[in-house]
């Protein structure tokens, strides 16, 4: 008998529990922390894994779409890629290097970046039936309690054993609760489609689509502003706990919390600014929310104080879940709906190069202005206000509820 439709929905959001323990740990706290304090090496070297392997992801992701599409098998590209995130993150523990380390965790990222593509894919199937904005919202949900959950997992085994001790312990954990989706949730029935699959096509597609959107007023504009300040909110996603520990002072007990606090903030901002933006619009919606991470990243250069810092906390994650509501909003806003599914792949897939630029301004600024000691970091932080100042500017003409035009058949 084949999995009930509430069992296959529960098994396909539990896999974003699961993933965000990876990411919380390794790409937020753990990780990140290991090699550059505990190992001594630069945040660039970080940056680089980071960047390298997310870009990576974002050029192959094409390629698995066209062959699953035409395979209509998506659940085995789901499990590989989990299982390559996992085996390269238990084995970063065995790494005789920092280089290794940083290749090893590359792979690692490579696979959990990767694994998203079949993963969003497998969204219309197990939401047939039901509310596909409902089921996507409680996978967010789930994924939310998975950042705090993975944090406070694995503490027993870093209070005993040290940072380093966190990577077997989130393997394990991501595969666990993994494990579910790659029972239960299912692949389509259709037949696939004979012949080999066109690689190019995927590509080209790509391509096509972001030729054609210059026939929609402003939609250009706005792709490039997200892939602008994403740089900035991936950065500080990334390096915020880098930051919190080596300028501000915070002990890996304090950094949970304030972790903590910020993601429980977003879960706020996503649901606050949700309704904000029903009543007043993503675009005016979305240019306060830059506003906002104009302020909070100024504040975090300038406070001096454990204090003055905890404010940063709810400020950034109101802001990061007031950044993902309006901007896929405004997409549908500026987007014909026979385009939906083109220009949302467009629109995720810069936000993946957005994971690119952003980490390797930071470690270079870093790494260049090392004479100047802790103020490096602010001036770091400083250069991601840069990043939003920059979208702020794109999104100038990037037309809002009252001005768009109709667009074009």
């Amino acid at each position: 008998m084949p999995p009930s439709r509430k069992l296959q929905v529960a098994s396909w959001a539990l896999y974003d529990f699961a993933n965000t323990i990876f990411s919380m740990n390794m790409l937020s706290m753990y990780f990140p922390l290991w090699v550059t304090q505990d190992m001594g090496g630069r945040d660039i070297y970080y940056g680089i894994g980071l960047s390298i392997s997310t870009l990576a992801a974002g050029l192959t992701m094409p390629v698995i779409g066209v062959i699953s599409d035409q395979k209509k098998k998506r659940v085995p590209f789901l499990i590989g890629l989990t299982l390559l995130c996992v085996t390269f993150t238990a084995s970063i523990s065995l790494s005789g290097s920092l280089a290794a380390a940083i290749i090893i965790f590359a792979v690692a990222n490579y696979g959990y970046q990767a694994a998203l593509a079949p993963y969003d894919a497998l969204l219309p199937e197990v939401s047939r039936g039901r509310n596909i904005g409902w089921v996507s919202g409680f996978g967010v949900a789930l994924g939310y309690v998975g950042s705090i959950g993975g944090l406070y997992m694995v503490k027993p085994f870093v209070a005993a054993h040290g940072r380093s001790a966190a990577f077997i312990p989130t393997a394990v954990l991501f595969l666990l609760f993994a494990l579910p989706a790659f029972i239960f949730v299912k692949d389509s029935h259709a037949r696939p489609r004979a012949g080999k699959p066109d690689i190019a096509r995927g590509y080209r597609r790509i391509k096509y689509t972001l030729m054609n959107t210059r026939r929609y007023p402003g939609l250009l504009r706005f792709l490039v502003a997200n892939m602008v300040y994403s740089d900035a909110v991936n950065t500080v996603i990334v390096f915020m706990g880098v930051y919190a520990s080596k300028v501000i002072g915070m002990g890996d007990e304090s950094l949970r919390a304030f972790l903590s606090v910020s993601t429980v903030s977003a879960v706020v901002g996503s649901y606050g600014i949700g309704h904000v933006t029903g009543k007043f619009g993503p675009k005016r919606t979305l240019v306060a929310v830059l506003f906002l991470w104009l302020f909070t990243l100024v504040l975090a250069g300038l406070s001096m104080s454990r204090a003055a810092f905890w404010a940063v906390g709810p400020l950034a994650g109101i802001s990061l879940g007031g950044t993902w509501v309006s901007s896929r909003t405004l997409v549908a806003e500026l987007t014909p709906p026979r385009k939906f599914g083109e220009v949302y792949g467009l629109y995720n897939l810069g936000g993946k190069f957005g994971f690119v630029v952003g980490p390797l301004v930071w470690g270079g600024i870093i790494l260049v202005f090392e004479p100047l000691g802790m103020v490096r970091y602010r001036i770091a932080i400083f250069s991601l206000a840069v990043f939003i100042a920059a979208a702020l500017w794109l999104l100038r003409k990037v037309p809002g509820r009252n001005t768009l035009n109709s667009s074009p058949p």
